[in-house]
């Protein structure tokens, strides 16, 4: 089953709130794809979800081509525990 979450609207702490909402309804070992954008989001979302004990995968810019920038979309990757 894939789950995608886009969290690019929204602010701290709501980014995290959300990810750690689906997560919690989620399988254990389902995977998550995030969309999020802003410097805050792209340190506190991963940190937290490894935190609580969810593994990343993965994160970086959307736009593979392009130099990772927060204001940019990015691409979070999670296995949930």
């Amino acid at each position: 089953n894939e789950y995608f979450l886009d969290i690019t609207a929204d602010v701290c702490p709501l980014t995290f709130v959300k990810t750690k909402l689906l997560l919690e309804k989620m399988p254990p070992g389902a995977v998550v794809t995030v969309r999020l954008k802003g410097a805050q989001p792209l340190d506190n979302v991963p940190r937290s979800v490894k935190a609580h004990g969810h593994e990343v995968l993965s994160l970086g810019p959307e736009d593979t081509l392009a130099v990772s920038n927060p204001r940019l979309p990015h691409i979070l990757i999670v296995r949930r525990r």
